[in-house]
């Protein structure tokens, strides 16, 4: 499967804590990441 443009970076902020479930939701609002993403990153459903 490809990954958004950006799903590498999102990925990355949130394994090393910097980021939390809602700087990540709104990577999906802005357009980074796809729902499908989030949950992948996340484990939890968008």
């Amino acid at each position: 499967m490809e990954h958004s443009k950006n799903y590498d970076k999102v990925k990355g902020f949130y394994n090393r804590k910097l980021w939390d479930l809602t700087r990540v939701r709104n990577a999906v609002v802005k357009g980074w990441i796809t729902e499908e993403e989030f949950a992948e990153i996340t484990g939890a459903a968008y």
